[in-house]
């Protein structure tokens, strides 16, 4: 049996750093949920905001780093859940989600994650 590959999106082919959020309360992507990538600066613990974004309907967003733009060192994701379940008619115990990673290799592209419920929330390293 072969198995057919749904085409990627051609704006998600370039990119070297890409999300998507997931919400497992209903099983279903989650649209409308504000994200913002920062970089943590050097020297020191100050970070610089890059980017923010909004998920469509399938849960995704534009890609957060272009490729080229990418660079060693360590990064945030930002994910505002409680306004994100509020507009659902839910309250959240996480106001948000910090997920900090590390890029070592900038050439390499990197997907992150998340699944996401009023109570709990899971991330990982995708591809």
């Amino acid at each position: 049996m072969e198995v057919k590959q749904a085409p990627d999106k051609p704006e998600m082919l370039s990119s070297s750093l890409t999300t998507h959020v997931l919400n497992t309360a209903t099983g279903l992507p989650a649209a409308g949920l504000t994200l913002r990538l920062a970089q943590l600066g050097e020297p020191g613990e100050q970070w610089t905001e890059l980017a923010q974004r909004w998920t469509d309907a399938d849960g995704r967003c534009l890609p957060l780093l272009p490729p080229g733009q990418a660079e060693a060192g360590t990064y945030k994701l930002r994910f505002e859940t409680a306004a994100y379940w509020k507009s659902l008619g839910y309250s959240s115990f996480y106001p948000f989600v910090e997920v900090v990673f590390t890029i070592t290799d900038p050439a390499q592209k990197l997907h992150i994650p998340l699944l996401i419920s009023p109570y709990s929330y899971t991330t990982y390293r995708g591809s």
